[in-house]
């Protein structure tokens, strides 16, 4: 047998997997202008039905920003995640979650559907 009786079954040597039109789009954090209001959403787009709270448009950052997630996460009794600045708690608990943003002094909006 010579080496052209064989095919090349797998390289990774160039092209791409997938093109890039048949690639799922991956969801954004939400854009909000910095107008000092903090905006709670529901979504459940991309998470098989699941819903999810978000909390967007905190004027915070970094190690306080987190310590806000994790004390709104417990307040709720639920799990969550910090991506991109936008606080995500899992399930539907935004009057919980207005109320206690309200508390901490900030303007609190309920935004979406």
């Amino acid at each position: 047998m010579s080496s052209d009786d064989f095919r090349t079954v797998w390289s990774d040597d160039s092209g791409r997997v997938r093109p890039e039109k048949n690639r799922r789009s991956v969801t954004k954090a939400p854009t909000v202008p910095n107008d000092g209001i903090v905006r709670i959403g529901r979504e459940t787009k991309g998470r098989k039905g699941k819903g999810v709270t978000l909390v967007y448009g905190v004027p915070l950052s970094g190690e306080k920003l987190k310590q806000l997630a994790k004390e709104l996460k417990q307040k709720c009794g639920s799990g969550g995640t910090l991506k991109d600045g936008v606080i995500e708690i899992q399930g539907d608990h935004r009057a919980v979650l207005q109320a206690e943003l309200v508390k901490k002094g900030w303007s609190v909006k309920l935004a979406g559907g």
